[in-house]
């Protein structure tokens, strides 16, 4: 089983007078990869698109279990993944990813 440290991006509301701007933040797990593999799929472009099905388990802070609905990608070999199912297995939470996340990140 592979090993797992990098970013999980948020996705939060920043409340500016009357305006509601939608702002990326990280934190940094640890876990396990549990399941690797790729696929690629026709897309409606010229190239394909490829996703994941990885399952990668961190070990959750009070942060994580309370922005659950906010989670929307992990870097992982240095791309920005979507998640696309979180399975709470206390104390940790099971993310499963899929296809690449186009969505604003935080630069590093």
């Amino acid at each position: 089983m592979a090993k797992f440290y990098g970013a999980i991006g948020y996705v939060v509301d920043e409340v500016n007078g009357d305006i509601t701007v939608e702002k990326p933040i990280e934190r940094f797990y640890k876990g396990d990869v549990y399941k690797r593999s790729r696929k690629l799929e026709k897309g409606e472009g010229l190239n394909d698109d490829i996703s994941i099905s990885n399952q990668i388990s961190i070990v959750a802070d009070p942060y994580a279990y309370n922005h659950i609905f906010a989670m929307r990608y992990v870097k992982y070999l240095g791309v920005a993944w979507k998640v696309s199912t979180v399975n709470v297995q206390t104390p940790r939470l099971v993310l499963s990813l899929g296809g690449v996340y186009n969505g604003e990140t935080v630069e590093t």
